[in-house]
């Protein structure tokens, strides 16, 4: 019953912003078609200048607080961990949409397409993740922050989940409202930034793969009371500590290409903001990985033979002689 009032409340969430937004474009339409018959709705005409404010007050308003307010009733905020990999797509959409929208309809497309299967496997894997379930639990850093700050979590939530995501969100779409603001012809840059996000895509979908099949391996060994692998080193994880992280990274910084060739090369900073936040997130993940008796020894000389995130040969530790295998 819980998994399907969860799955109830995720289809319902974004319908205010959906139809509003639909509501925009209507109106926009018919004053087109008959501006001295449109209706003076002075915010409408507001919206149809100004794509980037509207995009932000309706993620204030409805993800912001609405899924706040959500999160504070069922003591669990997993809403925002699922719309990550949904938002993107509603706002590559919305900017493509949008009446001020003007793009290369090659680059529209490619970047639509590439935006739909990231978000396609993203979301495959976070139910994988979940096995199938919605909203079965939160984040384990909101966790953490949760005991960390007790009384006060109620309202510093809404900042440290909601607020952040905003600016972490709309940030590193940032290139694509530029794909959408250019009708500069496609050229050689858009095929370099098209194979670095695919890559990304792959890497990812190789790296997060191979970490679910260590996971279930190792629940399997526990159940039959077999000792568990402490460690994965083995496919993409030989060459680098986070390949996941790296392969997001990489889809990112794909996408400020295809903004830095419309000459909108200010879209940086959506992702240097998101990859510094990963340097910090990765940290916490491998302090959490060294707390853990039964893998701390191994970690320690995984982190001294393998890259952090870029992928890279393995490295013989100091003062240790022979190849590393």
């Amino acid at each position: 019953m819980g998994n399907l009032k969860n799955v109830v409340i995720a289809f319902l969430v974004p319908l205010p912003s959906i139809a509003f937004y639909l509501s925009f474009l209507h109106h926009s339409h018919q004053e087109n078609q008959s501006p001295s018959h449109a209706p003076p709705f002075h915010f409408l005409k507001w919206c149809s200048h100004h794509p980037l404010l509207l995009a932000n007050l309706l993620f204030f308003f409805n993800v912001n607080v609405l899924f706040w307010v959500i999160g504070l009733i069922q003591s669990n905020h997993w809403l925002i961990d699922l719309y990550w990999t949904v938002i993107p797509v509603m706002l590559v959409h919305y900017y493509a949409s949008h009446p001020m929208a003007r793009s290369d309809v090659v680059r529209s497309t490619v970047v639509i397409v590439l935006t739909w299967v990231w978000s396609i496997r993203l979301t495959h894997n976070y139910f994988r993740r979940e096995k199938w379930r919605w909203g079965a639990r939160e984040d384990w850093r909101f966790n953490d922050m949760r005991k960390e700050y007790g009384k006060n979590w109620w309202w510093i939530s809404f900042f440290a989940v909601y607020v952040s995501q905003q600016v972490f969100l709309v940030g590193i779409c940032q290139p694509m409202f530029a794909v959408h603001s250019s009708e500069k012809p496609w050229n050689a840059w858009d095929f370099v930034a098209t194979t670095i996000c695919i890559s990304g895509i792959v890497i990812a979908y190789f790296a997060d793969t191979q970490l679910h099949s260590f996971v279930e391996r190792n629940n399997m060994l526990k159940k039959i009371g077999v000792p568990s692998v402490p460690n994965l080193d083995k496919g993409v994880w030989r060459y680098s500590r986070h390949p996941n992280y790296f392969g997001e990274q990489l889809w990112w910084w794909g996408l400020v290409i295809f903004g830095w060739n419309v000459g909108q090369g200010w879209t940086f900073i959506g992702s240097l903001v998101n990859s510094m936040c990963l340097v910090y997130v990765t940290v916490l993940v491998e302090r959490r990985m060294l707390k853990q008796e039964n893998r701390a020894k191994e970690y320690k000389l995984y982190q001294k033979t393998t890259s952090v995130w870029i992928p890279w040969f393995k490295s013989i530790p100091r003062g240790e002689k022979g190849k590393v295998t």
